[in-house]
């Protein structure tokens, strides 16, 4: 159990890294009028969670890697929590409901889309190799 914990816990700590530098950058590329940061680390966290679980599946790997990434890196990444309070400061400071609008459904649809091609992505690269 210690292991497992371990495991999950390095592989937080190099997704919340991930995530801050990430988000950082994308928000300070594109200004903070949206949040872009979380949007793109939602989409981005889709995709490869997506992309990982399939080739994970497929090849049987080992649970070590399942926690480390899927549990660990992605879980820490992603920032689900930190998406829903942005969209609720958009609404809160100045009743921005269209562009809080677009963020729930933007986020939600185009995460789906990521997730969908992560898979993909991954079944065509594991094609590729045989």
């Amino acid at each position: 159990m210690l292991y497992r914990s371990l495991v999950v816990g390095l592989g937080g700590f190099f997704g919340a890294n991930a995530r801050y530098l990430i988000g950082g950058w994308v928000q300070q590329k594109w200004g903070a009028s949206f949040p872009y940061g979380t949007f793109f680390i939602n989409v981005s966290g889709s995709f490869i969670l997506a992309f990982f679980a399939t080739l994970a599946l497929r090849f049987g790997w080992a649970e070590s890697w399942r926690l480390f990434f899927a549990v660990g890196f992605v879980g820490a990444y992603t920032t689900f929590s930190t998406f829903e309070y942005e969209s609720i400061q958009l609404v809160a400071t100045g009743g921005r409901w269209g562009i809080t609008a677009i963020n729930l459904i933007g986020s939600v649809v185009v995460g789906f889309a990521a997730a969908y091609l992560g898979i993909v992505a991954a079944r065509l690269l594991m094609r590729a190799q045989t």
